[in-house]
Parts: C-alpha cells; sequence; structure tokens
C-alpha cells in the first residue's frame, strides 16, 4: 500500500563542518494496506518530517515514496491531499468555521453536492460520538476531545484510504485521551484505512499500532510488532526506550490465549469483589503471563 525508499531531508543550521543535518536520513519501509503503522521517538527524531513527506507537506530530499504503487512525487501535491487524511496534534480546526464548515471542507474542493456532504457528516458525527447540536457551533466552543473528534471527521470525511496522524491525542489529558484510544480502537471507518501515526508516547504506540517504526536522530532504529521491539530488541537503545515502562509493556503486549486481547484490556474488566471465579480467571491469566515471558529468549 505505501513504500518509503531511501528518503533524506536536510535543513538548517549547518553543523561545524558546513553540512546540513539530516533531519531524516536514507529511510525505508513499508506499510500493508489496513495496517497501523507508529512512527515512535523522542522530540527531533524525524518522525514528524518523515510523515509530512508523505503527502508532500515537506519535499523530500532524495528517495521516492509510493502509494498503491504510484510515486506521490509525479502526482500534484493538491490532488494527492484529497486523497490522504491527515490529522494535526492541535487539530487544526479553522476558529471562524463552525463544525460543519470544518468538516466540509474537502467535500467542497471534491464539488460534492450539499445533499451528500450533509449525509456524510451527520454519519461521522454518530460514529465519533458527537451530537448533532455541535454542527453549527465554533471550535472554541468544544472541549479538547470534542475539537480532536471534529478534526478526525475531516480527516475521514472524504473517506481516503489512507490516513496521516501527528501526535493525534497529544494535547488532550490522560482521561479523554484513554477514552478516546478505545474509541480509536473500536471505529469500524479507521479499520479500513491504512494509517500512518506519529508519537512520542510509548504506551500509546504499544496500544494502537500493528507495527511501530523507533526512530532516533533521523534514522529507523527498529521496525517491528510491539512484541518483537519488546522481546527482540536490536540493540541497548530500544532496550533501554522501552525499559522504564517495560512491564505495563509486557501486559499490553501479551495476549490472554482464550480472547485474544491484552492482558492489560483483560485486566482492566475485572471487578475484585472477592468473588471465587474471579480470582480463578485472574490466576490463570498471571500463569499464562509468566509462561510467556519464560518461552522468550533472555536479553
Amino acid at each position: 500500500m505505501i513504500k518509503v525508499e531511501h528518503i533524506s531531508k536536510s535543513f538548517g543550521p549547518k553543523d561545524s563542518f558546513g553540512e546540513s543535518v539530516n533531519a531524516v536520513d536514507d529511510i525505508s519501509f513499508e506499510v500493508a494496506e489496513g495496517e497501523n503503522l507508529i512512527l515512535l521517538g523522542t522530540s527531533g527524531c524525524g518522525k514528524t518530517t518523515t510523515l509530512k513527506m508523505l503527502n508532500r507537506l515537506i519535499e523530500p530530499d532524495s528517495g521516492n515514496i509510493f502509494i498503491n504503487n504510484q510515486n506521490i512525487l509525479d502526482q500534484q501535491p493538491e490532488v494527492l491531499r484529497r486523497g490522504v487524511g491527515y490529522v494535526l496534534q492541535n487539530n487544526g480546526l479553522f476558529p471562524h468555521y463552525t463544525v460543519a464548515e470544518n468538516i466540509a471542507v474537502v467535500p467542497q474542493l471534491l464539488k460534492w453536492d450539499k445533499k451528500q456532504t450533509d449525509k456524510r457528516i451527520l454519519e461521522l458525527l454518530e460514529k465519533l460520538h458527537l451530537d448533532k447540536s455541535y454542527l453549527y457551533v465554533y471550535p472554541k466552543e468544544l472541549s479538547g476531545g470534542q475539537q480532536q473528534r471534529v478534526g478526525l471527521a475531516r480527516a475521514l470525511v472524504a473517506d481516503p484510504p489512507v490516513l496521516l496522524m501527528d501526535e493525534p491525542f497529544g494535547a488532550l489529558d490522560n482521561v479523554t485521551r484513554s477514552s478516546i484510544h478505545k474509541e480509536f480502537k473500536a471505529l469500524d471507518e479507521l479499520k479500513r484505512k491504512t494509517i500512518i501515526m506519529v508519537t512520542h508516547d510509548v504506551q500509546e504506540a504499544f496500544e494502537l499500532g500493528d507495527r511501530i517504526c523507533l526512530m532516533d536522530k533521523g534514522k529507523i532504529v527498529q521496525c517491528g510488532t510491539p512484541a518483537e521491539l519488546l522481546f527482540h530488541p536490536k540493540n541497548d537503545f530500544v532496550s533501554q526506550f522501552l525499559k522504564e515502562q517495560r512491564l505495563q509493556l509486557e501486559f499490553k503486549t501479551i495476549k490472554d490465549p482464550q480472547s485474544n486481547i491484552s492482558l492489560w484490556a483483560t485486566l482492566e474488566q475485572f471487578k475484585f469483589d472477592g468473588k471465587k471465579e474471579n480470582k480463578a480467571e485472574f490466576e490463570e491469566l498471571m500463569s499464562a503471563f509468566y509462561q510467556y515471558k519464560n518461552e522468550q529468549p533472555h536479553e
């Protein structure tokens, strides 16, 4: 679906040798159709620059990017962007547009008729748990979580096959972020998308990503499933990056063999009320957890 080949990007300031600093340094990766790939790393590692090159908000200095086997550098940027949804950390809503007007931006560019646009907007509001009474209010009248839902609706309204998300939940408080994470995973609109998401939040990456590309200093250090990064780290950098949160990440990575959902999600469903059956189920889960851990090679 998406193939990135040896892309690089440099811009100032220059180093002591007069050379520009590589924000992105010869990276390559592929994203399968319907996959959610996370670009993870600290500030300045090149993840956002990489994301912006995928819809040509930033032009690469070298390399190629293909979406559905078509080189995006051969397309007009404005045409490319109409087929790629884009969600920003600060939601990017136009403050002088109502919610309805914000969501309708792309349909207007695509020259949809008003009836089609209105139907699609109402459909997305329902899916994103926003009351239709919000249609005619302005972004400043919404909470942070509501604004982020509107930003997501705007990115999804034309049903693009690809969705790019740049720290989409970074500005939200922990409670709101946790709630939106659950909605994100359950939303059928997103299950049909190929998604690349940027985040610096390790827990978020492990919770939402099918695969994770861990970046540092403009390069991809390791790209793999959460389990591969956690239990088969490529080097000390990967191990140290995940070390402080390792136990919680293990619970989010290891699946309950019965339900095939993470042990973390399963444990959240428990109500420890002293019932014997709950205690037995908990002990079975912990037994499965330690059995899985013991089967992993020692680092």
